[in-house]
This record gives structure tokens, C-alpha cells and sequence, in this order.
């Protein structure tokens, strides 16, 4: 059999000797392992992604429908780069999960990616950290028992960035339990079971950057039925995702100060706070973490479609909203 590189079939010679073109699998070539962590290469058809071949072996270069490429392990090393010229079929997919403050050096990939795997919406294979299901049927829920206030669990402490401030006033006026390094002990394995006892959690991006929300909604407040409150993208950004009526958003609030006192206030009122989990009614909560999943969707989007859009300067397209 011999793999043709326009149309991507195998040609089969039925018993009357006419050709039967075959699907064959679209294969993505890993070039690197996402911040070094490796992930099963065999989980796409667990997926219902069907056709399929993930693959770390570069001798299939040559014949790899995609390449994708971790940003964050490429960032300092032009180097790093596949060395041998792009085949005219073969995209090379841009991967990167990161906002604008972590990532760097996106000049240095002009013309050079024909595809972009990112979560932003806009991206050709778009990876959010979550999203929400729609219900075949409405179900009753019940809200798991809440004998603490607010919680927040983070582990890097940026400087200057807006949720530091912010929090700092906050506490000023609402008492809150912050988890992680330099703060009170969590281990992964207790973190829904500790989160749940909080009727709120602060969902703070690290930074405030289109489509932009991260495991700190989707898993940590979400995952854990605590009503999030969220700083990051504008609340218009977040109603494309989920109901307003899901969380709780610092900018409806002139200071920090009003919003503790909103806080308070439905601490004090069950019938106000439980409206906040009234679409759970409707819809649940499909967490989209894990390299496996998304590599195996990457793969279903270029088996899908045959268009992309050339991206000739990442920086200008990935920072035209910071």
C-alpha cells in the first residue's frame, strides 16, 4: 500500500481490480512532551476520537498529518524546532495552554506554524479547561454541606498582578482560607473534599486575558461546589462559557469591600445563595484536563477539516487582546 500525500487514502484493489480508497489514520507526531510530562498515546478511540495515530517517533515526520509543539519547551530554543522543511500537506500545530505573562520569544516562530491549538475560542483546535454539558432531562441535585465561608488555593505568587491586590483588600473585610505554598497545607487528594465545606472560592486568574479560564473555575470551584468567584476575563467573556447565574464576578462590585459584604450577605440567606446552583439543574460540568484528551481531539479536528488558518505572526494574533 503506498500513503498519498494529497489525499490522504490507501488505495485497495477490490476483487474486480478497481481501486477502493480507504480512510486511513491521520497521525499527529508529539514533538515534545508538554512540560516534560509524558501521556498515554493510545486512549483516542476511549475518546470516541476513531482514525487516530498519536506518535513520539520522528521518523514519521515525513508522512505525519500534524506536528504539534509545546510552546513552553520550544520557547527558548529556535533549535528545539523540527530541522527538516514542512511538507506541503502537514500542519504544524502552535500548542500552548498559557497566558501572555508566562509565555515568551513568539517573534522568533513567524511563518513557521500553519495551526493553533490554544483556549482561545478562535484557535483551530480550541482547548478549554472545561465546559458544561446540556441535560437530556432536568435532574434534582442536592448541595453538599457548607460549614465555612471562602477558600482559595493557589500556588504561585505573581507580584503585582491584579488578583494579589485584590485579595488583600478582600481579606480586609472577609475572612478567607488560603491553601497552598507559604500558606495552609493541601494535598491533592483532600482538595474537593476540603473545597466543598466552602460556599465560596476564589476563581483568580493569574492573568485577566481573552478566554482565559482556567482549572481554578472549571475544577477547583465548579469541581468542588463552591460558587466561584471569579477575577479574570470580563463577565461577557464568562457568559459564553456558563450562565451568569453560576458565579460571581468581582467587577458587578465597585471595591472589594461591597463584594465582601455581598458575600456576607448571602452567607446569611440560603434561599439567595442556593440560586447559584440552580443550573446544575440543567447542565453538568465536563472537565476537559489531561494531554491524552487533548492531543486525541487535535487529531479529530485536522482528521475533520482540510482548512487552517496561517498564522504569519503568532505574537500579533495571541497578544492582540492583552
Amino acid at each position: 500500500m503506498i500513503r498519498k500525500q494529497d489525499n490522504k487514502v490507501q488505495n485497495k484493489t477490490s476483487e474486480k481490480g478497481t481501486p477502493n480508497p480507504t480512510p486511513i489514520d491521520t497521525i499527529v507526531l508529539v514533538w515534545n512532551w508538554p512540560w516534560g510530562e509524558h501521556f498515554a498515546l493510545d486512549k483516542c478511540t476511549e475518546f470516541g476520537f476513531h482514525g487516530c495515530k498519536l506518535s513520539t517517533n520522528r521518523s514519521l515526520y515525513g508522512i505525519a498529518d500534524a506536528v504539534v509543539i509545546h510552546h513552553a519547551d520550544i520557547m527558548h530554543n529556535r533549535n528545539a524546532l523540527p530541522k527538516q522543511p514542512r511538507p506541503s500537506f502537514q500542519r504544524w500545530v502552535w500548542n500552548n495552554l498559557e497566558p501572555p505573562l508566562i509565555i515568551t520569544n513568539l517573534e522568533m516562530l513567524d511563518n513557521l506554524f500553519n495551526a493553533t491549538m490554544t483556549f482561545r475560542q478562535d484557535s483551530d483546535i480550541f482547548i478549554p479547561y472545561g465546559q458544561i454539558e446540556t441535560m437530556k432531562e432536568s435532574r434534582n441535585f442536592s448541595i453538599p454541606k457548607k460549614s465555612k465561608l471562602v477558600s482559595w488555593v493557589v500556588s504561585k505568587w505573581y507580584p503585582g498582578v491584579p488578583r494579589i491586590s485584590f485579595y488583600e483588600e478582600l481579606n480586609k473585610h472577609i475572612p478567607i482560607d488560603v491553601y497552598g505554598k507559604r500558606h495552609k497545607p493541601l494535598r491533592s487528594e483532600d482538595f474537593h473534599q476540603t473545597i466543598s465545606q466552602y460556599k465560596f472560592y476564589l476563581s483568580f486568574e493569574n492573568s485577566i486575558y481573552k478566554d482565559y479560564i482556567t482549572e481554578k473555575f472549571w475544577s477547583n470551584a465548579f469541581g468542588s461546589w463552591a460558587v466561584p468567584v471569579v477575577l479574570g476575563t470580563s463577565r461577557e467573556n464568562y457568559e459564553r462559557f456558563v450562565p451568569g447565574d453560576s458565579f460571581i464576578h468581582v467587577d458587578d462590585f465597585p471595591s472589594p469591600k461591597e463584594l465582601a459584604e455581598y458575600l456576607l450577605e448571602l452567607d446569611k440567606d440560603d434561599v439567595k445563595y442556593q440560586k447559584y446552583f440552580n443550573w446544575r439543574s440543567r447542565y453538568y460540568v465536563k472537565a476537559l484536563s489531561g494531554w491524552s484528551y487533548q492531543y486525541c481531539k487535535a487529531c479529530a479536528v485536522i482528521k475533520q477539516s482540510p482548512r487552517y488558518q496561517v498564522v504569519h505572526q503568532l505574537a500579533k494574533w495571541f497578544l492582540k487582546d492583552v
